[in-house]
């Protein structure tokens, strides 16, 4: 497996941990629709926040949360309001990124919450 491969599951799974840690349940990983996917599905209260997560081995070429595009955001949006028309949910949605960078040996773990709206 691709070195950065192996950092976007890493990265992945410490998104998980961290916000299981800030008391949100997970719903999905990796949802998929159409051109899209989601990387977690997680719920706190009545708010469902959709997750993608960004992790990159440095930040020499820019903050990981700069690398989510016009593109990307649309199809996002486009899985999420499929997935809550299907499973008929009544939930508020919030669109967040949690970037990851690491820092020698560790991590640096950044959650943007509202990172982007969708239109």
């Amino acid at each position: 497996m691709a070195q950065h491969n192996e950092l976007g599951k890493k990265g992945e799974q410490m998104a998980v941990d961290f916000l299981i840690n800030k008391g949100y349940d997970i719903i999905e990983r990796n949802y998929r629709f159409d051109k899209a996917e989601v990387d977690i599905i997680a719920q706190k209260q009545n708010t469902l926040a959709i997750i993608e997560v960004k992790a990159r081995s440095t930040a020499d070429f820019g903050d990981p949360q700069d690398f989510v595009k016009p593109k990307q955001i649309k199809n996002l949006v486009k899985a999420v309001d499929e997935y809550v028309t299907v499973n008929d949910l009544d939930v508020e949605v919030r669109f967040d990124i949690i970037a990851i960078v690491r820092e020698g040996k560790t991590f640096n773990i950044e959650h943007l919450k509202d990172a982007f709206y969708h239109f």
